[in-house]
């Protein structure tokens, strides 16, 4: 029964080192000039891995329960004890999914900067200020006060 849960650990660390993989194309898109039309794939193939975690994670939690173990980290922990290949296992897991969630936390930042940029620059072609000034430009590229 070990033996099932360490290889739903060893399924989950590729899963997470795959997901990383992708975290990673996805900062250099965003960095790149021409990276943004490689981004729908990347959350594709995200969303599909995420989807694919989930699944082995009830299969982990399946498995804990078969050995009389609660599910989760305490389960898997508890697991772990006097298994040298579970605790080895589950020490890579952790570090990848530390690791992914940094880059995730850092590609969030990428992301909502690039916003708040595109949000600044919007309001300055619009001719907005922060009290709320009239535009310089229409929704449809022309200036209201003259009608071109």
């Amino acid at each position: 029964m070990k033996d099932d849960l360490l290889a739903t650990l060893i399924d989950e660390h590729a899963a997470v080192e795959a997901f990383a993989s992708l975290l990673a194309f996805e900062e250099k898109a965003l960095t790149s000039a021409d990276g943004m039309d490689s981004l729908p794939q990347i959350v594709e193939q995200k969303s599909t891995l995420t989807q694919r975690l989930a699944g082995l994670e009830k299969v982990r939690d399946a498995q804990l329960a078969g050995l009389g173990l609660p599910g989760g980290r305490k389960g898997i922990e508890l697991a772990c004890d006097g298994d040298t290949r579970l605790t080895g296992q589950w020490a890579l897991l952790k570090g990848s999914t530390e690791r992914a969630r940094r880059q995730n936390l850092t590609i969030g930042m990428m992301i909502r900067t690039r916003m708040e940029h595109n949000r600044r620059a919007l309001a300055i072609l619009r001719g907005e200020t922060n009290t709320g000034a009239t535009m310089l430009y229409g929704p449809d590229g022309r200036l209201p006060a003259f009608g071109l």
